[in-house]
């Protein structure tokens, strides 16, 4: 499962569901993330092997995202989808029997749904994350990242990785662990 999301508004973005996610896939999704929402300055994520491969790392050099990976073995550096997975263990998963692919993606979409239009939070406010999200303002999305929006501590890799931009350019990037 691919779960996607919005560490502010604790909107769900994306949940997507199969037998298993490659690079190209997971980009796929943020394309369409980035087509309703605009791009976004950064991404936290962990360290499995499709967010963490050359085709990956050279899609966010190329739109210019910082990418910060958490610490291996410390998931709360990641904690609001950590909460968020297990909010949807609990409540979708663990209730739910699925006869097949098909029918979990139809009862997590509902999940999904409910979570995000129907679920109201208090951190929120007493909103929904989609009521949340559209009071914000459009430009809310190219805001400025502060230091306490992460308590991930980025590590420099040991070597460099050059990637080719979408303009001919090369860059030369490093991957932050």
């Amino acid at each position: 499962m691919l779960s996607v999301v919005d560490a502010y508004t604790r909107e769900c973005l994306a949940l997507e569901v199969d037998t298993s996610f490659a690079s190209r896939r997971v980009t796929r999704v943020l394309e369409a993330i980035i087509a309703e929402r605009g791009v976004p300055q950064a991404i936290r994520c962990d360290n499995g092997p499709e967010l963490t491969s050359r085709h990956f790392l050279a899609w966010c050099v190329e739109r210019q995202i910082e990418l910060v990976h958490i610490q291996p073995g410390k998931p709360m550096q990641n904690g609001r989808i950590e909460s968020f997975n297990g909010r949807m263990r609990e409540e979708c998963l663990n209730l739910s029997w699925f006869q097949n692919l098909f029918d979990a993606r139809r009862k997590i979409a509902a999940w999904r749904k409910e979570y995000n239009e129907e679920r109201p939070h208090s951190s929120l406010g007493y909103k929904t994350p989609k009521e949340f999200a559209q009071a914000r303002t459009a430009d809310f999305y190219t805001a400025v990242r502060e230091e306490r929006d992460s308590n991930a501590v980025p590590f420099p890799s040991r070597s460099s990785i050059r990637a080719q931009t979408g303009q001919g350019v090369t860059e030369t990037c490093r991957i932050l662990t």
